[in-house]
C-alpha cells in the first residue's frame, strides 16, 4: 500500500517550535517513501478557534517550505461526520449524556492527569434518545454523544516509535464522547473520520495524543475501517516540563519570522533536535538524505524561555 501522511494543525493559536518540529517529522516520513501527503485545517473547535489562525498556519508552513498534494478544511466536512453519527446511533453504539466537564470531574475516584478523564457511565441507561435528553436540559446547552464502551475492553498497539502500549478503556477512560450536539462532531470522532476516508495509513503527531489513540481506535472498528499505524512523537516543552504556552516565552514561528530569522537557520536547529545535524542551516530536501526515526531521542525536547536562533 502506497504511503500516505497527514499534517493536521488546528486555528486555536499560532504554530511555535514544537508544532513545526512534529510536522517536520511528518513531512519528512512522508517524503521519504515516496508518499502522498494531506493538508487538513481541523477547525472544528470554533469557541478556541483565533480569527486568521488558519491563514497564519498555511504561510508560516510555506514559509519553511513546506508542501502537501491535497488540502482540507474539516468544518466544509460536517456531513461525513454526520453519517458517521448516525451509522453508530443506528446501532445502539451511542447515548445522549447531559453530564458537563464539572460532573464528570466531580465524579472521578481518583487524580486524573491532563484532559483525558474517566467518566463512570451515568448516563449510559438514562434517556430513551436524544430529544428526551434535550428536554431534560431546556435550552441551557445540548447533550453530547458518548460511545458505549463494553466492560473488560483493552486495546493494544505498537506505536512506530513509541512502541507497545495497552489501554483498558472500559477502566481509564471509560464511554468517551463524540459529538457535543445532536450532529455534530469532536475531535476523536472528526479526525478518524477523515483519516479513513482521506486514506491516511500513518498518523505522525506528539504523544501527548498516545492515550487518545485507543478510544479513536474502537471508533474505527465500529465504523468498519481499519486503523491506520501510528508514529507518536515526544513534544517540544518549557524547562520546566509542560508543553509549549505564553509562560515559556514566544515561540512563534510568525515573530522569528518577523526577527528575520532564515527559514533554513529555523529548520536546522530543529533538525539538530532529532539528531539529523549539528545545527546549521538547512532546508527540507536536504533533510531527506539523513532523515530517520531512530535518532530522534525518546524524551521531551526542552527550550529555554524566549529562545534565541
Amino acid at each position: 500500500m502506497s504511503y500516505v501522511g497527514r499534517l493536521a494543525p488546528s486555528p486555536t493559536g499560532a504554530l511555535h517550535l514544537g508544532n513545526v518540529r512534529t510536522f517536520m517529522i511528518a513531512w519528512l516520513r512522508a517524503r521519504s517513501r515516496n508518499g502522498k501527503l494531506i493538508f487538513r485545517m481541523e477547525d472544528l473547535d470554533h469557541p478556541r478557534d483565533k480569527p486568521g489562525a488558519a491563514g497564519q498556519a498555511v504561510d508560516d508552513l510555506r514559509w519553511l517550505g513546506f508542501d502537501w498534494d491535497e488540502e482540507y478544511v474539516q468544518s466544509e466536512r460536517t456531513a461525513r461526520y454526520r453519517d458517521a453519527l448516525d451509522r453508530l446511533t443506528a446501532k445502539g453504539i451511542l447515548y445522549p449524556c447531559i453530564c458537563s466537564r464539572k460532573d464528570v470531574e466531580a465524579a472521578q475516584s481518583a487524580p486524573h492527569a491532563g484532559e483525558q478523564l474517566f467518566y463512570p457511565g451515568t448516563c449510559r441507561d438514562r434517556f430513551a434518545n436524544w430529544d428526551e435528553a434535550q428536554a431534560f436540559l431546556g435550552t441551557a446547552r445540548a447533550p453530547c454523544w458518548r460511545f458505549r464502551v463494553p466492560d473488560h475492553t483493552t486495546v493494544g498497539l505498537t506505536d512506530v516509535f513509541a512502541g507497545p502500549f495497552v489501554q483498558d478503556v472500559s477502566n481509564t477512560l471509560g464511554d468517551f464522547p463524540v459529538a457535543r450536539d445532536a450532529g455534530g462532531a469532536g475531535y476523536t470522532l472528526a479526525v478518524t473520520v477523515d483519516d479513513a476516508l482521506m486514506g491516511v495509513t500513518e498518523v505522525v503527531r506528539g504523544d501527548d495524543l498516545l492515550a487518545a489513540t485507543p478510544a479513536q481506535i474502537l471508533l474505527y472498528r465500529a465504523l468498519g475501517y481499519e486503523p491506520p499505524a501510528f508514529c507518536h512523537v515526544p513534544l517540544v516543552v518549557g524547562t520546566d516540563g509542560r508543553r509549549l504556552a505564553k509562560r515559556h516565552g514566544d515561540t512563534r514561528i510568525a515573530s522569528y519570522r518577523a526577527a528575520g530569522v532564515p527559514p533554513e537557520k529555523f529548520l536546522g536547529h530543529l533538525a539538530a533536535t532529532c539528531g539529523w545535524g549539528d545545527g546549521s542551516p538547512t532546508t527540507l530536501a536536504d533533510l531527506l538524505p539523513v532523515f530517520s526515526l531512530e535518532t530522534i531521542p525518546h524524551r521531551p525536547v526542552a527550550v529555554p524561555r524566549n529562545l534565541v536562533l
